[in-house]
């Protein structure tokens, strides 16, 4: 990764991960406010302040600290020092426990609504995605076995019904988690409706964890463009062997190329290997010879050249789609989406838990950076849904009972409301520190699974 790419994938991550903890601990501030709790501090980020300003009647300290990977809101507390007289009645720990619950779930339920948020505006604009139009299966797959055919659209799974191919693989993802069979409904260019039922018993861990769609057979189809370039980038091995957009490729190394997966399949083939080239330019044929780059990609040397194909404006209709709603209907949408990721993501850790999912799902924030900058080199409507997606994350994770998290401090006060009083310090103290190694060693597996991705590409 250049400089400049990696300036862009941090700045990306940076924006993202602001937002994210802004919005959380403002939850938690503006409930406590409601509540009449003082507050001390408001901090992005964790450890030794390093830029603080105070505002309001109550003097609150706004800070950005120096570890960010976080941030607090601190109020008044007789546990944390000492508190005078005429402000007792505004300690958090003199709340009733009503109140005390309302401001510990605030933040996780802010994440949660700004999540349909985001979704709300993404439902509304509309992204343009690929059809959920299948091409030939692989054979010995799910999909193959199935009778899946070149060309066949997906209407539904287990009679949900989709419209991209992105929908598509969010549907399979939680029938797959159950181990159930995949049911699907597919339309055909003759227009005839049929049922398709996939097997998916003889799923791996590595099938979750790669592309689960690929793993059962369903791989998009690809329409046979003409081989003509379309855009040479800029330093490419492209460029620098002569080519054009515009130009038509003819044959590589003698074998003639009549679709454009020809020519990607050859120069895939060919990673630092001179190839020769015939070309069509403006009616008349050309000779050149060029090298195809080698780069990394699942483990292995593969060739590129720095040329895209040319658009088909008509075929392009065809293969992609853009799918907006009204308010009201991308509200419902969004809220559902917020709803089904929530469960699909508690779902997804309690497998985890029990060994039936591989810890290898958990992502800690190289893999995020990496997606952040991904999804913002894609387009505004991508950061957004990534956005939405890691705030959902962030506010499941909190929620889980785990002493030291929103969740784990949920639980102290459900049992001091079935207990009748609060929990003995020595008790809580304990569970801050299993919930503490809990956390660490959540934070460990993640680190691990990034350098893991990094090393292994």
């Amino acid at each position: 990764m250049t400089g400049g790419h990696f300036a862009y994938y941090l700045g990306a991550f940076a924006l993202a991960l602001g937002v994210l903890i802004v919005v959380h601990e403002l939850g938690h501030f503006f409930i406590a406010r409601l509540c009449g709790i003082k507050v001390l501090r408001f901090s992005v980020g964790f450890g030794r302040p390093l830029l603080v300003k105070r505002y309001g009647a109550d003097k609150t300290e706004w800070a950005i600290s120096a570890f960010p990977l976080g941030g607090y809101v601190k109020m008044l507390d007789e546990r944390e020092g000492t508190v005078e007289p005429e402000e007792l009645q505004r300690a958090f720990n003199r709340q009733p426990v009503w109140k005390r619950i309302l401001v510990v779930i605030a933040g996780p339920l802010a994440n949660l609504l700004l999540a349909i948020l985001l979704y709300w505006v993404i439902f509304m604009q509309g992204m343009e995605e690929l059809r959920p139009v299948l091409a030939a299966p692989p054979n010995a797959s799910a999909a193959a076995a199935a009778e899946v055919h070149d060309g066949e659209t997906v209407r539904s799974v287990n009679g949900r019904p989709v419209a991209t191919w992105q929908e598509m693989r969010w549907e399979l993802l939680q029938v797959a988690i159950d181990r159930t069979p995949v049911i699907l409904e597919v339309i055909n260019p003759r227009q005839e409706i049929s049922i398709r039922r996939l097997d998916i018993k003889n799923l791996t861990e590595g099938d979750y964890e790669s592309d689960l769609p690929s793993s059962l057979g369903l791989k998009p189809y690809r329409p046979q463009l003409r081989p003509i370039i379309g855009v040479v980038q800029s330093g490419s091995a492209a460029e620098r062997a002569g080519m054009r957009s515009g130009d038509e490729f003819m044959a590589i190394d003698g074998r003639a190329t009549l679709v454009w997966g020809d020519v990607s399949s050859l120069i895939r083939q060919s990673p630092g290997i001179p190839l020769a080239i015939e070309l069509r330019r403006e009616g008349e044929s050309l000779r050149l010879q060029a090298t195809p780059s080698s780069i990394e990609e699942g483990g292995q040397s593969i060739g590129r050249m720095g040329i895209q194909v040319k658009d088909d404006p008509a075929l392009r209709q065809t293969m992609m789609i853009t799918v907006r709603y009204g308010v009201s209907t991308a509200f419902v949408k969004a809220t559902a989406q917020t709803w089904d990721t929530s469960i699909f993501s508690l779902r997804m850790i309690g497998r985890m838990i029990t060994g039936e999912v591989s810890w290898k799902n958990l992502s800690g924030p190289v893999t995020i950076a990496d997606y952040a900058g991904q999804s913002a080199r894609l387009g505004w409507t991508y950061y957004l849904k990534f956005l939405a997606l890691i705030s959902i994350s962030l506010g499941v994770l909190n929620l889980l009972p785990i002493p030291i998290l929103d969740g784990g401090h949920l639980l102290y006060y459900i049992a001091e409301i079935i207990k009748g009083g609060p929990l003995s310090e020595r008790i809580m103290e304990i569970g801050q520190q299993i919930g503490l190694f809990l956390l660490l060693m959540l934070m460990a597996f993640a680190f691990y699974n990034d350098i893991n991705r990094l090393v292994s590409g």
